[in-house]
């Protein structure tokens, strides 16, 4: 069932009773309905990112800062919450927690790129020139695309317009010093053949949190499916009833 949240301005996927217990956070250019297998049963709500399917772009280039904002405004009235996200979905899902830990009980991640281990690769010369010529108006800007066809990854070339541009900001941004700051249990699940975050940066991730879990799983890789949602859920599950008692003590 679809629902509206943040007065109108996001939509989500939702099952079970309201308000729910858990938030379902997707990953790049992923629908919320990737988490209909690893949600059901729970009171839950999947959230469809702005500029991801049916919800509107946004206007200006946001970083993962400000999809964290909006989804603040569609959470702050359920009280604490259990994020479950996936890729860039666990990259909104950090800055939340780090900056309004009092709509967070708990966090289950997967294939979260979060950590660089190795310096980002530098341009081609021929491609750093087109750039800078393309900035200038020297160069059509046909030319400079054509030159990033040849070099960009799927995500980057499926992307246009204000999307390819936050997608860009994204990629560069870094969660160090959001990752110190989760104060909740932290559970995370990785693909073992993960290519889009690999296990290695997931694991060194996981130890600037501090209170966390980390599992790789055997054959896995990036996308929520087998094996891998199946370990995603076991954990959302067991975060479920780990936060239980808690609650129960709170009411």
């Amino acid at each position: 069932m679809i629902t509206a949240l943040a007065d109108g301005r996001l939509l989500a996927e939702k099952t079970g009773a309201t308000p729910p217990t858990v938030v379902a956070l997707p990953g790049w250019m992923r629908s919320a309905t990737d988490f209909g297998p690893i949600v059901d049963g729970l009171d839950a709500v999947s959230i469809h990112f702005p500029g991801f399917g049916t919800t509107p772009e946004p206007s200006t280039v946001w970083g993962s800062e400000d999809y964290a904002e909006e989804v603040a405004s569609a959470i702050s009235s359920f009280g604490p919450v259990i994020l479950v996200a996936h890729s860039f979905g666990g990259r909104v899902a950090v800055r939340l927690a780090a900056k309004y830990p009092q709509y967070v009980s708990g966090i289950v991640l997967t294939g979260v790129p979060l950590l660089r281990l190795t310096p980002a690769p530098t341009p081609p010369l021929s491609f750093r020139i087109a750039r800078t010529l393309a900035k200038k108006g020297i160069l059509p800007k046909s030319v400079l695309e054509k030159q990033r066809q040849k070099r960009g990854s799927a995500d980057y070339l499926a992307a246009q317009g204000v999307m390819r541009d936050i997608l860009v900001r994204v990629i560069n941004e870094d969660y160090r010093d959001d990752l110190a700051r989760i104060t909740v249990p932290v559970r995370m699940v990785w693909g073992e053949n993960d290519t889009a975050a690999t296990a290695d940066a997931g694991l060194a991730a996981s130890q600037l949190i501090s209170q966390s879990t980390f599992r790789s799983i055997t054959g896995a890789g990036h996308l929520l499916e087998g094996d891998l949602r199946t370990a995603v859920r076991g954990e959302l599950l067991a975060m479920v009833e780990q936060l239980a008692p808690t609650k129960d003590s709170d009411k």
